[in-house]
């Protein structure tokens, strides 16, 4: 795979928090066009990164696609999930999210459905590190999986899912479950889709065992939220200083307590000249309230990079893929030392 290279920060005050960012993109030729909402996953022996891609979105031939990294090369895509449902039914795939249980097989979350106001959830496994996937298992009825950012495991065994719904306005609730997928339950909304409009929820973990929801939206900015009891219910939402112009986003605690954001900087002002999904953010913080940024991965005016996945892998390295104008997934590898 072509490297791009290393990318230098522009201000010496970044250096103190990253000391180089490489970039490549996960294939450079598909059977595809267009592709969106990239996830990734750390297995034993790889690093798998996961997508939907097909003429364009919400069009029946869109599948779930996935490659994976050994060593410095990225496997050629393959398609391992769709919505066919008989020869003469098909519909879109939607937002794959891959979780890796510990010891165990890796999960492949995904939704079908001619749009996310009517989608349903679906998961297959591998056993394999992302080789080969089972069947599909069709989530239970109002069950969806995680929508878009990845679930954590929480110290009780509970995978805690962050999702949402379109169909009655954008709301956000959780779903947990204790065996990876084969039982579940679920919270009530935490907002009624009015006031606030949230999907996509990322999740933090505070020092005094709070948990945060970062969250997209429709009001301009990214809007938070806080758990006192691991999930089960949270704080009224409420607005971030950071904008948002309805753009999915994705946040994670590291290792050493610090948390990392991955976002479209782009205020109302900004995107009154077409500025929708650039640029494409990065920003650190101690406590998960006040921000910095340490990078800027993309600022071409009026193009889209978009939909964010961050993890930190073994090595302590932070990883990051997007959408990068829909015709390509990028794949960033940042070190922040120690």
């Amino acid at each position: 795979m072509k490297k791009l290279g290393i990318l230098a920060f522009v201000l010496v005050a970044f250096s103190s928090f990253a000391q180089n960012i490489q970039s490549e993109f996960v294939y450079e030729k598909a059977p595809f066009p267009s592709c969106h909402a990239s996830t990734l996953a750390e297995t034993p022996d790889a690093l798998v990164c996961a997508w939907f891609g097909g003429t364009a979105e919400r069009n029946k031939d869109v599948g779930i696609w996935v490659a994976r990294k050994i060593g410095e090369k990225w496997t050629d895509p393959v398609e391992v999930a769709n919505g066919v449902i008989s020869s003469t039914e098909r519909y879109p795939t939607w937002n794959p999210v891959l979780f890796q249980v510990p010891n165990k097989e890796l999960i492949l979350f995904y939704k079908v459905g001619p749009s996310p106001s009517e989608w349903w959830g679906e998961l297959k496994r591998s056993f394999d590190g992302g080789k080969t996937w089972s069947a599909a298992e069709k989530l239970p009825q109002g069950i969806y999986g995680p929508i878009k950012n990845k679930p954590e495991l929480l110290s009780d065994g509970t995978l805690l899912c962050p999702t949402s719904s379109e169909d009655d306005g954008w709301k956000v609730h959780f779903e947990m479950t204790k065996d990876w997928g084969k039982t579940w339950t679920k919270t009530n909304a935490i907002n009624d889709g009015k006031e606030f409009s949230a999907i996509q929820p990322s999740i933090l973990f505070l020092p005094n065992g709070d948990l945060k929801i970062l969250c997209r939206s429709k009001n301009g900015f990214i809007l938070s939220s806080i758990s006192k009891d691991k999930g089960k219910t949270w704080s009224p939402l409420v607005a971030t200083d950071l904008p948002n112009p309805n753009s999915g986003t994705d946040a994670l605690t590291l290792k050493n307590g610090k948390h990392i954001l991955v976002y479209n900087h782009v205020t109302k002002e900004s995107m009154e000249w077409g500025g929708k999904r650039s640029p494409l953010n990065v920003s650190i913080s101690d406590d998960a309230a006040h921000w910095k940024e340490i990078a800027v991965l993309e600022s071409e005016p009026k193009m889209e990079f978009s939909y964010p996945a961050v993890i930190q892998t073994r090595d302590g390295k932070i990883h990051i893929s997007y959408t990068w104008k829909r015709k390509l997934i990028k794949h960033v590898v940042i070190d922040l030392g120690k």
